[in-house]
């Protein structure tokens, strides 16, 4: 039985606005490898070579194909336009279907930060000998939680399954979503909780049938656009076929109402770098609590600050500030309150109703 990937890798990555841009968002962009890079350098050691896939907006593709030269042009899936995680992952599983029925899955966004390699692909081993063990069941990946997070899905696990491989594994209860601040402490507290991960492993088949069972019109849609592929009508069945489809999650669509669910603990370190403030966990600070990347800078009386500018010729002075997070990045300069996370998002939406969308 073989094992295929997909990697989504589509998203805007609008938190990380002015940095992250339509033709170059955070998946892209490089401390070392980027984050899709590193995404895929983890599933080596699980995946054989040629049955990894991306799927990516249109705009992105020629940047994954500067990022992933290995990757082969049937591997590469360029999203007409972004329709959510539901539709990328029916259109990965009728593709991967196609080429292979008894194929069994792993999903992962391109986005996520996961040490050391090692462990998570020893997670995959376990999760996949699962799958191998229920056929029909959706497998997910779920955190242990540090702390008490509003801006993740968490997963209410229940009775306990033999282990595997040494990695806990018990039956799904329930999808829970961001959570307000006590919810959030309860479920840190409580021990039964684990963070949505976002990361899937099935048999290609059973999430096909559930999808059928839960987005008929989902998967039919999917079917069509698999039929054409490699044809001279795959572009035209794929525009035309994908603009319809209804934005939807995979959880909403899919995992909050499937009948077989199932989770790992995942034993590795996981951080999902939803937004600016993630870079205090990944990046040291000075003194004063700053984090500052990719320019110099001078402080005076500046505390617990995200400084961010792009090229290290430049020189970002402040003075009197605490708590705030300022981003140089070509023609914007983006200067907000760092604690509140989804502002950045608003403010994304506000360029594009000013018609500003030269500076997304």
């Amino acid at each position: 039985m073989n094992v295929h990937a997909i990697i989504m890798a589509g998203g805007g990555g609008t938190r990380f606005w002015p940095r992250s841009r339509a033709r170059r968002p955070k998946q892209f962009l490089a401390l070392t490898r980027s984050l899709l890079q590193q995404a895929c350098d983890r599933l080596g050691g699980v995946i054989p070579p040629g049955q990894t896939w991306v799927i990516t907006a249109g705009a992105q593709a020629e940047l994954v194909r500067e990022q992933l030269p290995e990757l082969s042009a049937d591997q590469l899936v360029a999203e007409p336009l972004g329709r959510d995680t539901a539709a990328c992952i029916a259109l990965g599983a009728a593709l991967v279907s196609r080429a292979d029925p008894e194929a069994i899955m792993v999903v992962t966004p391109a986005d996520h930060v996961i040490e050391p390699a090692a462990l998570f692909q020893s997670t995959l081993h376990a999760a996949v000998q699962l799958a191998q063990e229920h056929p029909r069941a959706l497998i997910t990946l779920g955190i242990p939680p540090t702390f008490p997070a509003t801006g993740y899905g968490y997963i209410h696990r229940g009775p306990a399954l033999p282990s595997r491989n040494g990695i806990e594994a018990f039956r799904l209860l329930a999808f829970k979503e961001k959570p307000a601040l006590p919810d959030a402490e309860r479920y840190l507290h409580g021990g039964e909780h684990f963070w949505n991960s976002g990361i899937f492993i099935w048999k290609a088949s059973a999430i096909l049938a559930e999808l059928q069972r839960l987005r008929p019109e989902l998967a039919a849609t999917a079917a069509r656009i698999a039929a054409a592929w490699s044809t001279p009508r795959q572009a035209e069945v794929f525009e035309a076929e994908y603009a319809p489809l209804a934005r939807i999650s995979i959880d909403h669509a899919v995992m909050e109402h499937c009948q077989e669910a199932l989770v790992l603990r995942a034993p590795f370190t996981w951080d999902d770098l939803g937004s600016w403030p993630a870079l205090t966990r990944h990046q040291p600070q000075d003194a004063a609590g700053n984090t500052v990347l990719d320019t110099q800078h001078l402080g005076l009386d500046t505390r617990q600050c995200i400084i961010v500018g792009d090229g290290s010729d430049q020189l970002i002075a402040t003075a009197g500030l605490s708590d705030l997070l300022i981003v140089r990045d070509g023609g914007a300069v983006l200067v907000a309150d760092q604690r509140d996370e989804a502002a950045i998002k608003r403010l994304v939406e506000l360029l594009k109703a000013k018609g500003l969308e030269r500076f997304l």
